[in-house]
């Protein structure tokens, strides 16, 4: 009995997997919003009924591949920050960044999944959320690291002060930046949002007929970015 649920188990597991590729290559020509599950059983040969036993709703599959794709974008930075020499912070930077842009080049339906329009009639569960930050916490390790480390050397621009009113968003951040100060904070969230910015502008085309060789500027924008946060890329 043992024997055959562990069999059942692992066949659910793969029609699982094979109806969540199914949908990703649906998003590749209908988008998230046209995403089916009569479309994507009807590819799969099975009853619309039979793919409901797997995922009872659109939503349900929508928040698999979300899942799937932060974990994916996730590992890949982790793999990336990994292969540098842990005191190496600019290093780190800088291989997280290109983790992050090889990633989106590789999988432009996923990410735009991810960081694009939102989907009507979708709100994200919180079962995402632990996905969606894998990717975050590596890139606020490198921060900490840098600042306990005493490698971080703002830039001579003067900033303007922090605003009273950040306080209490700086201590959530601090969650995953442990011991950094709020001016340092904001630094490293204005690079953050900035890599993914740019990531997104040359993702969606806004780049285009502009940009000629984006490898090249997004490296550069990547080593300024750096330096707002104060490391030397």
């Amino acid at each position: 009995m043992s024997s055959s649920l562990t069999a059942r188990e692992r066949v659910r597991a793969e029609l699982t997997r094979e109806i969540a590729d199914v949908a990703r290559r649906q998003l590749a020509v209908d988008g998230a919003g046209g995403l089916s599950l009569r479309a994507v059983a009807r590819e799969m040969g099975m009853a619309s009924s039979a793919v409901y036993r797997y995922f009872p709703s659109r939503d349900d599959l929508l928040t698999t591949l979300i899942i799937d794709g932060y974990n994916a974008l996730g590992e890949a930075v982790e793999n990336a920050d990994a292969a540098v020499p842990h005191d190496d912070h600019a290093g780190r930077w800088m291989a997280v960044c290109h983790a992050v842009r090889d990633w989106a080049l590789a999988h432009p339906h996923e990410y735009a999944l991810l960081y694009g329009s939102p989907v009507p009639g979708y709100k994200a569960p919180q079962d995402t959320v632990p996905a969606a930050v894998r990717d975050t916490v590596v890139y606020g390790r490198i921060v900490s690291d840098a600042h306990r480390a005493g490698a971080l050397n703002p830039p001579d621009a003067h900033h303007p002060p922090v605003p009273a009113s950040f306080a209490d968003d700086a201590a959530r951040v601090r969650a995953i930046m442990p011991g950094v100060p709020d001016d340092v904070i904001v630094r490293g969230l204005i690079a953050w949002t900035g890599l993914f910015g740019w990531v997104s502008f040359e993702m969606f085309g806004q780049f285009a007929h502009t940009i000629l060789d984006p490898a090249a500027a997004f490296d550069h924008a990547m080593r300024c970015q750096a330096r707002t946060v104060g490391l030397s890329a």
